[in-house]
Parts: C-alpha cells; sequence; structure tokens
C-alpha cells in the first residue's frame, strides 16, 4: 500500500518507482496532466497600519487524492480524523511545499514579495461528507509591505497540479483598508490542442521548459489608494 504523506509523492522530478506506481493507481488517465485537483481558497491579511502581512490559503484536494493520502492512518472514529490525527501529514505537506515556493508568487508595486519559512498555523481538515482534506497554511511576508498595487498567484508552473479558485468566495481581505479593492481573475478556458498536448505528458517528465501553470494562473490582486 502506498501512501500519500508528502507533496513530494507527487511531483515528477523527484517521484521513485513506487510513488509513480501509486500515481498510476490513482487515475484510468494517469499519463495526463494534472494528476491533482485543488480548489484554493485565499486571504490577504493585513496590518493595522495597513501593511499585507501575509497569505493564509486553504486548499481542498480532489477525493481521489484525499482517499490514497489517509489510506493506512490510524483513526479513533471510523471514517473521520481529527486534526489532531492529521497533524502528521500536515507538517510533512507544509514542509515539502517549500521546495515548490509554496506554489504561491506575490509582487508588490511591480516587485517580488519572499515569505518566510516555514509557514504558521498549519493543519488539515477531514469532510467526511466529500471525502477530501482541505490543507489550512498561512505564509507570512519576510518584510510587510505597504502596497497600491499587490498582486498574488497561485499555480503550478508545469501543470502538474491544477489549482482553481472556489465559485464562492475564493478570496478576501482581512484586516484591509476601507477603499482596497479586491480583484480576482480567473484563468482562461484551456483550448483543446493544448489538453492534447499536455495530456502526453508522463508523471516521469520534469520539462523546464514549460511554463504552462504561469499562464494558466489564478490571480488575486489588491488595489489600495
Amino acid at each position: 500500500m502506498y501512501h500519500f504523506h508528502s507533496w513530494h509523492l507527487i511531483r515528477p522530478n523527484i517521484v521513485v518507482a513506487a510513488a509513480v506506481a501509486a500515481v498510476a493507481v490513482m487515475s484510468a488517465s494517469a499519463s495526463a496532466h494534472p494528476h491533482v485537483w485543488v480548489t484554493v481558497k485565499s486571504e490577504l491579511i493585513f496590518a493595522p497600519d495597513g501593511s499585507v502581512t501575509g497569505v493564509r490559503h486553504a486548499w481542498t484536494f480532489d477525493d481521489m487524492f484525499s482517499t490514497f493520502a489517509i489510506q493506512g492512518l490510524k483513526s479513533k472514529t471510523k471514517g473521520e480524523f481529527t486534526r489532531e490525527e492529521l497533524a502528521p501529514l500536515a507538517e510533512t505537506n507544509v514542509t515539502s511545499l517549500k521546495e515548490y515556493e509554496y506554489f504561491t508568487y506575490a509582487k508588490a508595486n511591480g516587485k517580488k514579495v519572499e515569505f518566510i519559512d516555514p509557514p504558521a498555523d498549519y493543519y488539515l481538515d477531514f469532510d467526511k461528507k466529500e471525502s477530501v482534506l482541505t490543507l489550512n497554511f498561512t505564509v507570512p511576508l519576510k518584510r510587510p509591505v505597504k502596497a497600491k498595487d499587490f498582486n498574488l498567484e497561485v499555480y503550478d508552473r508545469e501543470f502538474f497540479i491544477d489549482f482553481s479558485l472556489a465559485e464562492k468566495e475564493p478570496a478576501r481581505l482581512v484586516g484591509a483598508p476601507a477603499k482596497c479593492k479586491l480583484i480576482v481573475r480567473r484563468p482562461p478556458e484551456m483550448n483543446v490542442a493544448l489538453a492534447q498536448q499536455l495530456s502526453q505528458l508522463g508523471p516521469d517528465r520534469q520539462d523546464p521548459s514549460l511554463t504552462i501553470g504561469a499562464e494558466y494562473g489564478n490571480r488575486i490582486s489588491v488595489k489600495c489608494p
């Protein structure tokens, strides 16, 4: 039995033979990108002085990946998992995310913003009705920034993981000045030819030239006077 206790098991550049086999079990179309689907909700956190201090994420994994992730985990109640029982899995996932910059990219007034490692306040929730896991974590900025134009993007550069903004309340401002305006931009619909091209990429391939994830990334912008 294979366990998806880490993002390392779903990324093509560090997948071992056993993990590739596990990915293959996950889907009849395992040779196609993407392999994992994540629904995103994000909050931009502001300090009392109006500066952005961090980003709080809630990422809900697809039911198939979630099912594999919890296989073999022990719980007091069958079919249910507490945050405490999921804590080791949450820690492993968050630690592994560092290598991929948490799939979170931000700019303030056009300049790249850096985040602190490791993230804060992380935990996993399990929805027994939908059988899905949600990873909650906060990535603080290394230095709070006051910006008239703050842009946040969430994506996987190689589109191995498909991040999509939630249909309802995909983004929120927490503690922002009253006149700040939130703008959410969803990626355009992918054309058939490109989808077919991606379907031919296997789980063991990492193409440095592939930047499709950025082109189809989720964008959250804040405009402040």
